[in-house]
């Protein structure tokens, strides 16, 4: 069975701007405009959206109806939610050093890289099951976790991937495996 996902990463939040453990803030102005004006997108058979309001906001400026999907939710952060970056260094460097090297380290009492990972796997999978195409509004976290298990790469390889706010990033499987797709 072939499958074709397509996942769009939300537009930009005030919080990804400003470098913080993200709460559930709405999109920026800005990033709704640049999302209404984005190209059509193919049709799909099936369109999920994490819950999250700033990527349910992302799939109205688009004009799609999603369902929305609990299992597309970003990582848990625990305790670190609504923190900047640099405020945790400052607070607890060990666990941020831990989180940043350790795919399976959990230090803000959340959810690790490594069951992030699962997480996205398991969805993708069941997808590939169904077959058709599926757009999946989400966030950069899952994306780089889905584009690893593609990749079939270790976990550590999470933070090599860059995925910025309205980023889309193609995939394809034939029911055996998943592969990335690169159009022009």
């Amino acid at each position: 069975m072939n499958t074709r996902l397509t996942w769009i990463c939300h537009g930009a939040t005030a919080a990804s701007r400003k470098g913080l453990f993200p709460l559930d803030e709405p999109l920026e102005d800005k990033a709704t405009k640049e999302a209404a004006g984005m190209a059509a997108l193919p049709r799909a058979d099936r369109i999920a959206t994490s819950p999250a309001l700033r990527a349910r906001q992302t799939a109205d400026a688009l004009g799609l109806q999603a369902r929305t999907d609990p299992v597309l939710g970003d990582c848990d952060h625990g305790r670190w939610a609504g923190k900047s970056i640099a405020a945790i260094e400052a607070e607890e460097p060990e666990g941020l050093m831990a989180w940043m090297s350790d795919p399976e380290a959990i230090p803000h009492g959340g959810e690790s890289l490594v069951d992030l990972g699962i997480r996205v796997a398991g969805w993708m999978d069941n997808e590939s099951a169904l077959g058709g195409h599926v757009i999946a509004i989400s966030h950069a976290a899952v994306i780089r976790a889905a584009v690893a298990h593609v990749l079939r790469a270790p976990p550590s390889s999470f933070w090599l991937v860059d995925i910025e706010p309205l980023g889309i990033v193609r995939m394809a499987s034939n029911g055996r495996r998943w592969s990335l797709r690169f159009q022009h």
